[in-house]
C-alpha cells in the first residue's frame, strides 16, 4: 500500500526546495567530504523507515545541491524547470512507463509524436524528418552520426548496420577546431575515432571559415565517404557557422553528409528576431539539440532529429525478438539507442503546450536581451572587457588588475571569488589562449534584477 504520508510529506520538501530558490546562495553548502560522511556507510540489515530516509535526503541533498534550476546559475548553458515541466515529470516517475514500445506506453509514444512535431514546425525544418528523445546532446549526436555512417557507407557500397566497420571505407570527418566535445565523444563511441578527423580554422568568433573549409575539403579525396559537422551556437561566444555557404560547398561532394551541433542555438530558431542566425542549417541532414537547455524542462531531455527518416529508423531500430509486440504506432526504440528508458516526452509536452509558439520566442529572447544587459554593464567598468560579439545568450569577461600583475590569473581569481560568494554561479574557460569568465543566460526565471544583482557581485568581487 502507498503511504499517503510519505507522499504528502514528500510533497512538501521538494515544495520547500523550490520556494528557496531565489534567494538561496547558489552554491553548494557542503563539501565531498561531509557528503560521504553524511550518505555513505554500511547497508543496513534491516529495511529503515521511508519518512525517515526521504527526510534525511532532502536535508543532505538539499544543502548539497548547487542551486542550478534558480535564477542566477549562469554556467555551463544549463536551464531551470518550468513549473508545468517538473509536474510532469513528477507524473512520468508517478507512472512509470518503458517508453521503448508504444504497447508499453501508449501515451507516451504518442506525446513523443506531438513533441517531435512541434519542434520541427518551430525550428523550421522538414515536417517529414526522423526524430527522437534521448538522454541529452551527447546521444543526440550520437544517434544522427550513427545515421550519417549508415548513409555515407551505403552509398560506398556497404552495410555497415548488418556487415560492421570491419573492412568497411574509411569516413573522413571534418570538425571546426571549437567543435563541442561531445561530437568528439560521439565519434569514439562509433568507431570514426577522436584524432582521426579533420579540422577546420575558426575566427575570432569561433565560427569555422570558408576558406579553411575549401583547403580541408580539397585534401580529401572525392571517392571517400564524408561527414561535416557545423555548429550552431559556439559553447562559449554564441557565434554561428555560416551554414548556407558551408552547405553549399559540402554538397559539391556527391553523398556527403551535414550534421549540426544546435545544442542550444538552434532554439534561435524559434524567435523571429533571432532567426537570421541560422540561415541555411535547414539545408543539413541532421540536427542534435537539447530541451534541458533553452526549452527548460527537467534533465534529461536531449532531441535526434534526421532529414532521412528511413535511414534514421534503419540506423536505431534493434533486431526483432519474438516476446515483443511490435504495431503499426510509433516504437520509440526505433528511432534512440535506448530501448528501456524513461518516457521524457511528457514534461516537453508540458512546456510547449504551456509556453506556445509565442512563449518559446519569448524565454529565448529574453534570455538574449539579459546576457546583452549584463554585457553592457560590465564593460562599462574599469578593468573589465568583453571579448565576444554577444549575439546570443554566451558573455566572454576578460579582468585586468590595476598593479598590472598578470590578467589570466587575476581573471581565474575573479571566477573563484563568484562563485565562492555564492549569488551567482558561472565558469571559467580559456578563449584563445587567454583565461575568461563564461556567462550563460538560460533559465525561465531569470529577471532584470537577477542579472543586475550578479553583475553588482561580480564587479564587487573583482575589486
Amino acid at each position: 500500500m502507498w503511504d499517503d504520508e510519505l507522499l504528502r510529506r514528500t510533497a512538501e520538501l521538494a515544495a520547500d526546495y523550490l520556494r528557496s530558490l531565489p534567494d538561496r546562495p547558489v552554491k553548494t553548502g557542503m563539501d565531498v567530504t561531509g557528503l560521504r560522511r553524511e550518505l555513505v556507510g554500511e547497508l543496513p540489515q534491516h529495511g529503515e523507515d521511508p519518512r525517515k530516509v526521504i527526510e534525511h535526503l532532502a536535508d543532505v541533498g538539499g544543502r548539497a545541491a548547487v542551486a542550478m534550476a534558480g535564477p542566477r546559475y549562469f554556467g555551463f548553458v544549463i536551464g531551470g524547470a518550468q513549473p508545468a515541466a517538473l509536474a510532469a515529470d513528477w507524473l512520468t516517475s508517478t507512472w512509470d512507463q518503458n517508453a521503448g514500445l508504444y504497447v508499453a506506453g501508449p501515451a507516451a509514444s504518442v506525446v513523443e509524436e506531438a513533441v517531435g512535431e512541434w519542434l520541427l514546425d518551430l525550428f523550421g525544418l522538414p515536417p517529414d524528418c526522423g526524430y527522437g528523445l534521448v538522454t541529452g546532446c551527447q546521444m543526440a549526436h550520437f544517434t544522427c552520426l550513427a545515421a550519417a555512417r549508415t548513409a555515407v557507407l551505403e552509398r560506398a557500397g556497404w552495410d555497415v548496420v548488418s556487415d560492421g566497420l570491419f573492412g568497411a571505407p574509411e569516413i573522413a570527418v571534418v570538425l571546426g577546431e571549437e567543435a563541442h566535445s561531445t561530437v568528439l565523444s560521439a565519434l569514439q563511441y562509433l568507431g570514426l575515432g577522436r584524432r582521426r578527423i579533420h579540422l577546420v580554422d575558426t575566427d575570432e568568433q569561433g565560427r569555422i571559415t570558408l576558406e579553411s573549409l575549401d583547403a580541408v575539403l580539397e585534401r580529401i579525396p572525392e571517392s571517400m565517404p564524408l561527414i561535416v559537422n557545423l555548429q550552431a551556437g559556439n559553447v562559449n561566444t554564441g557565434s554561428f557557422d555560416p551554414f548556407a555557404s558551408a552547405v553549399e560547398r559540402v554538397r559539391r561532394r556527391e553523398g556527403a553528409w551535414v550534421h549540426v551541433d544546435g545544442a542550444f542555438g538552434l532554439w534561435a530558431a524559434a524567435n523571429p528576431g533571432l532567426r537570421h542566425l541560422l540561415d541555411g542549417v535547414e539545408l543539413a541532414d541532421s540536427w542534435a539539440t537539447d530541451a534541458h537547455k533553452w526549452l527548460n524542462v527537467p534533465y534529461d531531455s536531449g532531441i535526434a532529429i534526421v532529414r532521412d527518416s528511413d535511414v534514421h529508423q534503419r540506423t536505431m531500430s534493434p533486431p526483432h525478438a519474438a516476446y515483443l509486440e511490435y504495431g503499426q504506432e510509433r516504437d520509440e526504440v526505433a528511432w534512440v539507442p535506448e530501448f528501456s528508458r524513461r518516457a521524457r516526452g511528457f514534461p516537453a509536452y508540458a512546456a510547449l503546450r504551456t509556453l506556445g509558439r509565442a512563449g518559446v520566442s519569448d524565454l529565448v529572447g529574453r534570455c538574449c536581451t539579459l546576457a546583452a544587459r549584463m554585457a553592457g554593464q560590465l564593460a562599462g567598468a574599469a578593468g573589465v572587457q568583453i571579448l565576444n560579439d554577444v549575439v546570443l545568450n554566451q558573455v566572454l569577461v576578460r579582468f585586468t588588475p590595476e598593479d598590472g600583475s598578470d590578467p589570466d590569473e587575476f581573471t581565474r581569481e575573479v571566477v573563484h571569488r563568484v562563485q565562492e560568494d555564492g549569488t551567482l554561479w558561472l565558469s571559467g574557460t580559456t578563449w584563445h589562449g587567454m583565461a575568461a569568465m563564461r556567462i550563460s543566460v538560460c533559465n525561465w526565471s531569470t529577471t532584470e534584477e537577477d542579472a543586475d544583482r550578479s553583475v553588482e557581485a561580480i564587479l564587487r568581487c573583482a575589486r
